[in-house]
């Protein structure tokens, strides 16, 4: 069976702190990265490790638990946009994602919906490889865009939802209303486990020998079964980050290189 491409989500909320990330992406094997431009205009806090007592029969010594970072927004006139996107141009070797989340779609974009497709239009005409589109843009607005990025810029066309994971059938529904939209379809709901799990993987089963494109996934516990069994069910593209760490899996996410372990370990590849 053909592995799906491998894109890593690039950390930081810094141009350098992004390209550092590219680089290490390109080291292992990624086959494509997002740049998260909505994280430009954040500053990331991160919390030490908090000390608590987990019970276990063997150590019920205090061990440090993973707190979440927290994203302080900044003004709009604080990211030179033009200067961020000749870097990474220039700076990034492998064929780049240019996403601007807004908050709507847990993004970080602190503009009106008017700068950020401001935003997402000079993506597009810099050349860029791909840009996500949310499924949920004005429909007019994202027919200008989809027009603008013509042949030269293949579009993600995503949705990122908070919402608890609706059912396989309803999943599938979302897709094939939506399979129009872009060369891939990205969805991505709220996880919290097995069953989340099991509708996620049995939507992404239900595409397998289908024509269209997709990268389906969760954000919690659950969300990397369709992702660690991504070739098995024929999916297109699967998000990975260079991040470490036990958290991942409570997010839904998965480390690059781990991923790759795992497929050769399911002899995938």
């Amino acid at each position: 069976m053909g592995l799906p491409l491998t894109c890593v989500t690039l950390s930081g909320c810094t141009v350098d702190e992004m390209l550092k990330d590219a680089a290490r992406a390109t080291a292992v094997g990624a086959d494509l990265v997002e740049v998260r431009l909505d994280k430009l205009w954040v500053v990331k806090q991160q919390p030490d490790p908090v000390e608590k007592i987990v019970p276990t029969l063997r150590n019920p010594r205090p061990r440090p638990v993973y707190v979440a970072p927290e994203f302080t927004p900044q003004s709009m006139d604080s990211v030179d946009l033009d200067s961020a996107i000749i870097s990474f141009k220039t700076g990034i070797e492998l064929p780049v994602i240019m996403t601007c989340r807004p908050d709507r779609q847990d993004g970080y974009f602190p503009g009106t919906e008017e700068e950020r497709i401001e935003v997402l239009t000079k993506a597009i005409t810099s050349g860029v490889s791909w840009v996500d589109l949310e499924i949920d843009i004005d429909s007019k607005v994202r027919k200008k865009l989809m027009k603008l990025a013509g042949k030269n810029t293949s579009i993600i066309a995503s949705l990122h939802s908070d919402a608890s994971v609706f059912s396989s059938d309803e999943i599938i529904q979302e897709i094939e209303e939506n399979q129009s939209a872009g060369e891939v379809i990205k969805i991505c709901f709220k996880s919290t486990g097995k069953n989340d799990g099991l509708r996620l993987f049995n939507a992404a089963w239900n595409f397998k020998e289908s024509e269209i494109k997709t990268a389906i996934m969760g954000s919690g516990l659950g969300g990397d079964w369709s992702r660690i069994h991504a070739p098995l069910l024929g999916q297109h593209l699967v998000y990975t980050t260079m991040e470490t760490g036990w958290h991942l899996s409570h997010e839904g996410r998965i480390n690059a290189s781990d991923l790759k372990t795992a497929w050769k370990l399911l002899e995938y590849s």
